[in-house]
């Protein structure tokens, strides 16, 4: 019963903005309307608005799915592991805040005072050229598309690896030995048994590249490639009056594409439940990759400078300067522009205690409701319950900036009068993100083979206690994955921020829009800096200490004998 009640409320309050939104649009002045769909059309270019994003989503995921599906089995199933090192790096990427990291890809790849460029053009001009711009322009196709691919990666990664450590080796192993090529068996064993967890990587990929605000507006812009997002919040908040009209519309957009989305991967996880998590103890051998063990390290290594090391160097060479420019004066780098920068206000500091708190407040009890409603949704049998995980994850593919107004209108002012508190800001960012995490626990939960809840409900254990005692300890990596992910986008969230904060609750989203704004690189990467390190050794710190507890208790599974019976 609790879990139910656990389900509506939160189904209940995801809705409930979303609702007071639409009944602002439809129904004015008491009679209904259809004008958001008869204004769509009054947006210009709203086909290429349309083609440019599926593009972008599209490409960027699949590019994405087999970086980070690559990366996670290498570490998964291969001796190429290196323990926390290759177990985070691939995370990274999303702890960088999206519009720090979109800001460092411009920083480095600008075509006129790119650090990377400057750089190039210098070794070129030794040569003999004399080149004035270029060579690389991160305002392109291939630059989108590539910056989107680099904040993808980490959702692949992440429940592709939850996904392979809950799978059974024993039938890999057994194809190998029936003579069976790696790739044969890749494709045939593998590829089946983490199905679940492909499906659940490119429905997080695709809703968060179809939410995603920071790359496109600062990107896609210099690129003159309109996203649905940019013009999405253009409508909103850089148009007077405000479109909310033509804003909602392009939402309802999004709204089809994503869920056509998530109906495929629904589909996916109903369709079979390969290698799934029973009774009997499992076994994971790594393969030896011998002579290619130093060549698949070798991956994770480049795959860390170029998606992590090469941004996050040129926001700390912008720092240490205070200004950005294509050369760098080694000679007067200096600390003080980032002392001055962090410690100089005490809106800095409050920024930053107000984000890590929300972040960690939000990411635990967002994972404890989304395991609650997975392990719901896979025991009963209701219907009226697939419309409760609907309601909750509806809000995923809605427009943040859309989600805030809403939020305004339902909860700032009477009865909640929640406007300008930290409690507004918590809801919203759980009603946004924590359908995007409670995909990673789906997954899980849809790989527990159904035999252990069975048994304990004969033990006469009722759900509490089959849920802490057999889901709990399954699904824990994908809660932490999941954690991982609410966490920083908690932490460094910008589009509701930009809607939802205000100075009584100022947080680092907020802060690093204005300075933004306000066209500051050098006050900017600092704050990015300061936050990227934070969030990386919380999210890395809880990851590792749940990798260590998960493989000690596969091993504990694997020397566990099965009961033999004797006649």
């Amino acid at each position: 019963m609790f879990s139910v009640v656990v389900a509506i409320v939160f189904g209940v309050t995801a809705v409930y903005p979303l609702l007071r939104v639409l009944m602002g649009v439809f129904f004015q002045d008491g009679s209904f309307s259809l004008a958001p769909i008869t204004q769509l059309f009054a947006v210009g270019g709203v086909g290429t608005l349309i083609m440019n994003t599926v593009i972008v989503v599209a490409v960027s995921s699949v590019c994405a799915l087999i970086i980070g599906a690559g990366l996670a089995w290498l570490n998964e199933r291969t001796d190429a592991r290196m323990g926390t090192f290759t177990d985070s790096l691939p995370l990274i990427t999303y702890l960088v805040p999206p519009i720090a990291g979109a800001i460092g890809w411009v920083l480095l790849l600008s075509p006129s005072a790119g650090l990377l460029n400057g750089l190039l053009r210098g070794i070129a001009a030794a040569w003999g050229a004399a080149p004035t711009s270029g060579p690389l322009n991160i305002f392109t196709w291939p630059g989108l598309i590539l910056v989107y691919t680099l904040y993808s990666v980490p959702y692949a990664f992440m429940t592709v690896s939850a996904g392979l450590r809950n799978s059974d080796t024993t039938l890999e192993e057994q194809s190998r030995v029936s003579g069976a090529r790696p790739f044969r068996t890749f494709w045939s064993v593998t590829l089946p048994s983490i199905r679940p967890a492909l499906g659940g990587a490119v429905l997080l990929m695709v809703t968060q590249a179809f939410a995603m605000y920071s790359v496109p507006v600062i990107i896609g812009t210099g690129a003159n490639i309109p996203i649905l997002s940019v013009k999405i919040v253009k409508l909103l908040n850089f148009s007077y009056p405000p479109q909310l009209v033509q804003a909602i519309g392009l939402s309802l957009v999004m709204v089809i594409l994503v869920a056509a989305t998530w109906l495929v991967q629904s589909r996916v996880l109903k369709s079979g439940r390969y290698g799934t998590v029973g009774g009997k103890g499992q076994r994971f051998e790594a393969i030896r990759l011998k002579g290619w063990r130093p060549a698949a390290r070798g991956l994770f290594v480049l795959y860390g400078l170029f998606a992590v090391v090469l941004p996050v160097v040129a926001l700390v060479l912008v720092t240490l300067e205070g200004f950005w420019s294509a050369t760098v004066n080694w000679a007067t780098l200096s600390i003080k522009w980032f002392v001055q920068a962090v410690f100089g206000t005490p809106t800095t500091l409050q920024a930053l205690g107000n984000s890590l708190l929300l972040g960690l407040i939000g990411a635990t009890v967002g994972m404890l409701i989304a395991a609650i409603v997975s392990v719901l949704m896979a025991r009963s049998r209701a219907r009226w319950l697939g419309a409760v995980d609907g309601a909750i994850k509806l809000p995923s593919v809605v427009s943040h900036i859309v989600i805030g107004v809403g939020m305004i209108i339902a909860f700032a002012g009477p009865p909640f009068m929640l406007g300008g508190t930290l409690l507004i800001l918590l809801i919203a960012y759980l009603i946004v993100y924590l359908a995007q995490g409670s995909v990673s626990t789906d997954a899980a939960v849809s790989q527990v083979g159904a035999d252990l809840a069975e048994a304990s409900a004969v033990a006469g254990s009722g759900y509490g206690r089959t849920f802490y005692r057999i889901y709990l300890p399954l699904i824990m990596p994908a809660m932490v994955a999941g954690w991982a992910y609410l966490f920083a986008r908690i932490a460094g969230d910008l589009a509701v921020t930009a809607l939802l904060g205000s100075p009584s609750n100022v947080t680092v989203g907020y802060l690093m829009l204005q300075t933004f704004h306000n066209g500051s690189f050098g006050q900017l990467a600092p704050i990015a800096i300061v936050l990227t390190v934070v969030s990386t050794v919380v999210v890395i710190g809880v990851i590792a200490i749940s990798n260590g507890w998960s493989r000690r208790r596969n091993r504990e599974r694997a020397v566990t004998k099965p009961i033999e019976l004797v006649k």
